[in-house]
């Protein structure tokens, strides 16, 4: 009986990082670090495409709503033409109208190439270049850890005397992915930079 629970450990770690490195083998936002302080960046991105869609709730009740229509756009089941490839890392960020979830565009995309979204919901954006501040952690996001990463980068912007804009949660693991494998990042763009 031991020796089956033993295997049974053993093929189930197998899975875990057998899918822990198929997802998280997709393209992610290039950019360029700027500037290093421990955890923290200072980080160049470049335009982006991302496909989007407004949520309201919670930020988790959010994120998990958000991810089925913008999965429905990028794999082809509620439009018409061939797949988009999946990419890290999904974002959220809040605003006036509660919580905007996106999937950034592969490169290689340009807006006019991209598939038109059927559904009204999911809407395609431009992100110009931008300037964001980073800080990196694993674990599971929470709304307190989220909250806890958030207030450090800002402490660190704070004393460097930079004024920031809107919090970015991104998350580039998939939900089977076990909390100390997991990568995740609060950003917060630059503002005048």
């Amino acid at each position: 009986m031991l020796v089956y629970l033993g295997w049974f450990v053993v093929i189930a770690v197998v899975a875990l990082i057998g899918l822990w490195l198929y997802f998280s083998n997709v393209e992610t936002p290039s950019y360029v670090v700027v500037e290093k302080d421990g955890a923290i960046e200072v980080r160049d991105y470049p335009a982006l495409i991302a496909a989007e869609t407004q949520q309201g709730g919670s930020r988790y009740d959010a994120v998990r709503k958000g991810f089925s229509p913008l999965a429905g756009y990028i794999f082809a089941k509620k439009r018409p033409g061939e797949k988009i490839a999946m990419t890290a890392p999904v974002a959220q960020i809040a605003d006036e109208n509660g919580w905007r979830v996106q999937f950034f565009m592969p490169s290689g995309y340009a807006l006019d190439t991209l598939p038109k979204p059927a559904e009204n919901s999911v809407k395609l954006a431009e992100i110009p270049e931008r300037t964001l501040a980073a800080i990196r952690f694993s674990g599971v996001a929470d709304d307190a850890l989220l909250a806890a990463k958030e207030s450090a980068l800002r402490a660190w912007l704070e004393a460097k005397g930079r004024d920031a804009g809107p919090a970015i949660f991104a998350y580039y693991n998939d939900p089977f992915t076990p909390g100390f494998l997991r990568r995740n990042e609060v950003l917060i763009q630059l503002e005048g930079e």
